[in-house]
């Protein structure tokens, strides 16, 4: 067997920053701590944090007044940050700044008294959130099919906005519908799928090629792992999402066939290990790692638990195609599989 591990996969700038803020928050007010959604779309995370004495609630009625609240990397509405202030509630804000970013971007739009489109996941926790920005002015479409029966007051001022974590492909064939039935559409000054979500796709679809089978590290919740095994199974690869090497079932293997290994941005880097290491004793497995773009964004932590000057945030996104490197030995490439 050869395992092909992708880079970059696994954690982003923005979940690092979330789980540090949490990590602070514990360190510095102890349990119980409460968290407005999942920190992360992750479930051993979540279930981590869980065993520490952290409360994930979805509803603040939950939460005793004058508690300490972690919003999640996903963001929140307006309307909830009401709620905790009405009751007294000590918020610390681990909204993703790329999150954050469309949500600024959602109320100025509104402002201006542009028809809104977002393009996202009904229920997605990141799209409770921005439709709850402006929630009179915006739509949300899922499809081309949505865009096809929108209804907007004035077709000639529609501004349109996106999750971060959505197909990148998905997204533009959206945005392509939205621009033939709204010519005079506007669109963010910077595109709202995020660099970690882009990367990770890229990567898939480059390396993809060279596999008879992908696992994508992930969990069930999470938007971006959701991304990456689709592309794979665009691609005509099996691909199986997975939570960690517990869930891996040998009888998908022959043991010599070449598979890729990714990780979605919420999946920590041990989960990804395990299953290397399960496929290296299982089928005496090569390991190498193909670099398709390098990132070094960092985001500061909460406000809220910051002391003395607010870090700098590192420019985004850092990122330079690269041919195979890492730790393991490089090995020949597998011939392509006819689709």
């Amino acid at each position: 067997m050869r395992i092909i591990l992708a880079a970059p996969r696994g954690f982003c700038a923005g979940v690092n920053m979330a789980i540090g803020g949490l990590e602070r928050a514990l360190e510095l007010f102890g349990a119980p701590l409460y968290v407005y959604h999942e920190i992360v779309h992750n479930k051993r995370v979540v279930d981590g944090f869980r065993r520490r004495g952290v409360i994930f609630v979805e509803d603040l009625e939950a939460v005793p007044e004058g508690s300490h609240l972690v919003y999640s990397a996903h963001g929140v509405s307006p309307e909830v940050r009401r709620q905790a202030e009405h009751r007294r509630l000590r918020t610390i804000d681990a909204t993703c700044p790329l999150v954050h970013k469309v949500h600024l971007e959602a109320a100025r739009f509104a402002r201006q008294g542009y028809g809104i489109v977002l393009i996202g996941h009904a229920g997605h926790d990141e799209v409770v959130g921005t439709l709850g920005t402006a929630p009179e002015h915006v739509r949300l479409v899922e499809t081309v099919e949505d865009v096809d029966r929108l209804e907007l007051p004035d077709p000639d001022k529609v501004a349109y906005l996106t999750q971060t974590t959505l197909s990148v492909d998905d997204a533009a064939r959206i945005v392509a519908r939205l621009r033939q039935r709204y010519p005079a559409i506007v669109g963010p000054a910077r595109e709202d799928i995020c660099y970690a979500t882009q990367n990770r796709q890229e990567a898939v679809k480059i390396l993809v090629q060279q596999a008879d089978l992908v696992l994508v590290l992930g969990s069930r919740n999470s938007s971006n792992s959701k991304r990456l095994a689709e592309i794979a199974c665009d691609n005509r690869r099996p691909a199986y999402l997975i939570d960690g090497a517990a869930e891996i079932d040998p009888a998908w293997f022959r043991g010599n066939e070449a598979v890729l290994v990714t990780a979605g941005a919420s999946a920590p880097k041990e989960v990804v290990d395990e299953c290397v290491a399960f496929l290296c004793e299982r089928f005496g497995a090569r390991v190498e790692e193909q670099t398709v773009r390098v990132e070094n964004a960092r985001f500061a932590l909460p406000r809220e638990l910051r002391h003395g000057p607010d870090p700098a945030i590192v420019p985004l996104p850092v990122a330079v195609p690269l041919g195979p490197a890492g730790p393991f030995p490089a090995v020949p490439a597998a011939p392509q599989v006819p689709q």
